[in-house]
């Protein structure tokens, strides 16, 4: 269910007005670095988005950001109304000196194939902080999906981040998919919090629900022979349930699923373009 009784209406989104916004008359739009985001009505309890990417390292701040970024997270199946999933895009992030580079693959979903690849390079303004990632990399993120075209952005974003299985239930997919308002899933290699109950699950495709604080927060799935299981866990407007089935659809023999796993290599591509070009410039 959705925490806090928060409607999450598909196209509903935070009212944000940092990093280059502007508003885009009384109508309930606004323009986000070049992206049109849909406001919140006549919701003055949720803070612009500087509030939500402060730049203090306050952990007492930090963690009041958070508590709202999880007060007004989705865990119910909430996506687009006509379409459902006809495109998921995977997003990854690399670090090259005082640079975060953050890159988004689209795919087709049912066939995985690619259909759109973008990235985006900041400047990091926040240090490394567990627990805490999406201070210091969701502005580039932001950024990279500002410069999806409207008409190719997709249905669904899945992070090699923490979802709602984090200490606040506000992993960096979920602060993502709270401020963009639009269906997220995280997938890391490891458990962040929360237990599971042993054995760990022993074949492809079997799995075993993550519990914190006694919610179920996500899944321990076993995604490839020979490997450790991965972690899934919803973030926005997924539910539990589809956020591992999603996962599951996306697995190709690897040990990560499909989009994250094609980030990833894209990310890190980009990072190693970046560090020759700016080598070649020292010279």
């Amino acid at each position: 269910m959705c925490n806090h009784n928060f409607h999450c209406q598909t196209g509903d989104a935070i009212d944000s007005v940092a990093y280059g916004c502007s508003r885009a008359g009384n109508n309930g739009w606004l323009e986000l670095r070049g992206m049109v985001v849909r406001t919140v009505p006549n919701r003055s309890d949720i803070p612009a988005m500087p509030d939500l990417f402060p730049i203090t390292h306050d952990r007492a701040a930090l963690l009041d950001v958070q508590r709202i970024i999880a007060s007004h997270a989705c865990a119910e199946d909430r996506f687009n109304e006509i379409t459902g999933i006809k495109t998921i895009a995977g997003v990854s992030q690399a670090f090259v000196c005082d640079k975060i580079i953050s890159g988004i693959i689209t795919l087709d979903y049912r066939t995985l194939d690619e259909k759109k690849r973008t990235h985006a390079i900041e400047t990091e303004d926040f240090p490394y902080i567990p627990t805490f990632l999406a201070f210091r990399e969701g502005k580039a993120i932001i950024s990279a999906y500002g410069r999806l075209p409207p008409d190719e952005r997709p249905d669904l974003l899945m992070f090699d981040r923490c979802g709602i299985n984090h200490p606040r239930f506000a992993g960096l997919a979920t602060h993502i998919g709270v401020l963009l308002d639009i269906p997220t899933i995280g997938v890391t290699k490891s458990i962040l919090c929360g237990t599971y109950r042993h054995p760990a699950p022993a074949n492809v495709g079997d799995s075993r629900p993550l519990v914190y604080a006694n919610r179920e927060v996500g899944w321990v799935l076993k995604s490839r022979e020979g490997c450790n299981p991965i972690i899934v866990a919803p973030g926005h407007r997924v539910s539990v349930n589809t956020a591992i089935e999603i996962v599951r659809h996306c697995l190709r023999g690897y040990k990560l699923p499909e989009p994250t796993r094609q980030a990833h290599i894209y990310a890190n591509a980009v990072k190693r373009m970046y560090g020759a070009e700016n080598h070649t410039r020292q010279r």
